[in-house]
């Protein structure tokens, strides 16, 4: 019977195929000091705010925001050179970007970047920990602070219209319980309504 060796075969090449970004940015004194996302290229994506963080939060991207990553990735030919600046600048924190693809790992630390591609591969890191903060918080008043759930929500709504926020169905599952659930105020019920008809009605993906 060949099956399993095919199988093992094939679930062996898919292993070694699987790539999986990941960002990290450590900033001591800044709240959170540090932050780390992982992305797989079917968009599954993990925030952490510590290396051994007993809670991550997951989450997706779409297809088409996932490429867009992974697209900037290959423009820094898989972070097999240097793109600190040199320059004396402010420190802004120890990025990290990594490539994993099994047992091989190629990265990169800087603070600064002046190549385009580093710049706008911050900036979808940037907006994938804020949509994950932004998530926490939602979900954290939610649960157990229903006058703050208002506040929560206009942050919320506010980083979704200044395209701050990447995963945008993520949010849908606690929007719909705060619609749903009377207990809330009017207003945060409305609110949510809002958002939610927003990411439903297609948003397009953040620049």
């Amino acid at each position: 019977m060949k099956w399993p060796l095919i199988l093992l075969f094939a679930g062996s090449l898919f292993a070694q195929d699987a790539q999986r970004f990941f960002y990290s940015k450590s900033f001591p004194g800044s709240t959170p000091a540090y932050v780390q996302v992982t992305l797989g290229k079917d968009g599954q994506a993990v925030y952490r705010e510590a290396p051994d963080d007993e809670l991550p939060l997951p989450f997706k991207l779409t297809a088409a925001e996932t490429v867009e990553v992974y697209s900037l990735v290959e423009k820094l030919d898989g972070f097999t050179r240097p793109i600190e600046s040199g320059l004396k600048v402010a420190f802004m924190g120890t990025k990290t970007f990594r490539l994993e693809k099994a047992a091989d790992k190629r990265e990169v630390k800087f603070n600064y970047s002046e190549d385009p591609n580093a710049k706008l591969l911050w900036e979808w890191c940037e907006r994938m920990t804020e949509s994950a903060q932004h998530r926490i918080a939602l979900d954290r008043a939610a649960k157990y602070d229903k006058l703050g759930v208002v506040k929560a929500l206009n942050l919320l709504g506010s980083a979704i219209e200044r395209k701050r926020v990447v995963g945008l169905d993520q949010y849908l599952p606690t929007l719909d319980r705060i619609i749903k659930n009377e207990s809330y105020m009017h207003s945060a019920r409305a609110r949510a309504s809002e958002i939610a008809e927003f990411i439903r009605a297609g948003a397009p993906p953040a620049p």
